[in-house]
């Protein structure tokens, strides 16, 4: 952990919440990690499989960003460790193919760490299996901490997750930023106190993203350290830059 990251805030943010950002957490699945396409054959292999026929796009995507448990219970309560058993099969076997890092996620990264922001991941995934998300794409080396669905008692939209991360990085969750592309992420982030940053380049609609409220939206990650060096003015929820 570099010992910049105890006064972190860029210079023309003391009026904001970004000025108060010591170090940054990620969702991971639709915010570091393209993997929709690969949820999405996931659930509907599971599902054509153990249901006999596969449910439409929107439903299965309506609550990721949960434990993938939670939704499956909420699907087919009947079924759910069936499903949640070939829905991981399909996952691990074409997890490497079928997913990719979003544009410029490594470069964002490098410039927050050279910035000496240490940075986690908090996502509702298996631990191991986000590891290997990471690791596929080299990201692994900016992460100082991985949180995962079964680190914690309780999940998002709770905070706990995300304060579990903030504590191993040795940063108040105050002071800490999270990332994701969710409304769960958007929602435990700010009942835990922390900035929140909506990206709005994952699969969800803007308006369901900002519907909790964060404090800021994001169209790219690329722009997040400009974001946190003191531009947040243009990335104001109601100003963001959708292109």
């Amino acid at each position: 952990m570099t010992s910049s990251a105890n006064s972190r805030g860029g210079a023309g943010a003391e009026s904001g919440p970004a000025s108060r950002v010591r170090a940054v957490l990620f969702d991971l699945d639709g915010t570091l990690l393209d993997s929709i396409p690969l949820i999405l054959s996931s659930f509907r292999h599971a599902t054509e499989t153990v249901l006999g026929q596969a449910l439409p796009d929107e439903v299965m995507l309506h609550n990721v960003g949960v434990p993938l448990a939670t939704q499956m219970r909420q699907l087919a309560p009947d079924h759910a460790e069936e499903l949640l058993r070939v829905y991981r099969a399909h996952n691990a076997e074409h997890h490497d193919t079928s997913v990719a890092a979003y544009p410029g996620v490594a470069e964002a990264l490098s410039k927050l760490q050279s910035a000496g922001y240490p940075m986690a991941v908090v996502t509702s995934k298996m631990g191991p299996l986000a590891r290997r998300g990471l690791e596929l794409f080299g990201l692994d080396s900016y992460m100082s901490a991985v949180v995962g669905c079964e680190d914690t008692q309780t999940h998002k939209p709770d905070p706990e997750p995300l304060r579990v991360a903030a504590e191993l990085l040795g940063v108040p969750l105050e002071a800490c930023a999270y990332v994701g592309d969710s409304e769960h992420d958007m929602a435990a982030a700010l009942a835990g106190g922390a900035v929140a940053i909506a990206a709005l380049w994952g699969p969800f609609e803007p308006e369901r993203v900002l519907a909790p409220g964060p404090d800021y939206a994001l169209p790219e990650i690329g722009r997040l350290p400009e974001l946190l060096a003191g531009d947040e003015q243009r990335y104001g929820v109601n100003d963001v830059v959708r292109t």
